[in-house]
């Protein structure tokens, strides 16, 4: 067993996060006891951020301290085991769903350094009222325009901050490749941000791309 990143362990191709709250699971995974921590199994077919770490990202932007910008919050399997990592930094997690967002209003009483916001993730100016400014967003949402959804997002982000941007080629344009709809992706993305890895998520995902990425 290493400590890869803050928080987070790998022991051979397996993938765990320091338990935030001993004893509690999220979605059914493993809890392992490590040097006197309490660990939780990441699964990175259930979560496109560990995905992204099982794949080889050698640098996650992600500290103790770490305030998010979460769209695409879903159940929160991947917004929990953030929180284990972020302990005492903050998840602002929008999700337009409300019925994924009861499921996940567990997750939140019970952690609190995760703040569920429940609207579209395409209307940013309804919760201007509820975060601050954040070190890094995370988008996970299945909508055509998902590029537009982040870029109105960034207005939120600090200068110098990360994105990490989930592409879902089949939700954005079904009628053409994957190959070509990421294509564009980064072309569209190369004109507003510095990228600085892009990882294709199979075998873990099929037709999807993590683009991580600077604010110009």
């Amino acid at each position: 067993m290493e400590e890869i990143f803050t928080n987070i362990f790998i022991d051979g191709n397996k993938l765990y996060t320091k338990n935030l709250i001993r004893g509690e699971k999220v979605y059914g995974e493993k809890l392992v006891d490590f040097k006197g921590m309490e660990l939780r199994e990441w699964n990175p077919r259930r979560s496109k951020l560990a995905a992204v770490i099982m794949k080889g990202y050698k640098d996650l932007p992600l500290k103790k301290d770490s305030k998010i910008l979460y769209l695409g919050a879903a159940t929160g399997t991947t917004v929990s085991h953030i929180s284990d990592i972020v302990e005492n930094g903050k998840i602002f997690s929008v999700e337009s769903s409300e019925r994924s967002m009861r499921q996940f209003l567990n997750i939140s009483e019970m952690r609190d350094n995760v703040y569920p916001i429940l609207e579209d993730a395409s209307n940013p100016h309804l919760y201007s009222g509820l975060l601050e400014a954040v070190d890094l967003i995370y988008q996970d949402v299945a909508q055509k325009h998902q590029y537009k959804i982040l870029m109105k997002n960034t207005t939120y982000l600090k200068k110098g901050g990360t994105v990490i941007y989930c592409v879902k080629a089949k939700s954005i344009d079904s009628s053409k490749s994957s190959e070509e709809v990421f294509k564009k992706e980064i072309k569209q993305m190369e004109k507003d941000f510095n990228i600085v890895e892009t990882i294709n998520l199979s075998p873990y995902e099929k037709d999807h791309i993590v683009i991580i990425a600077k604010l110009r």
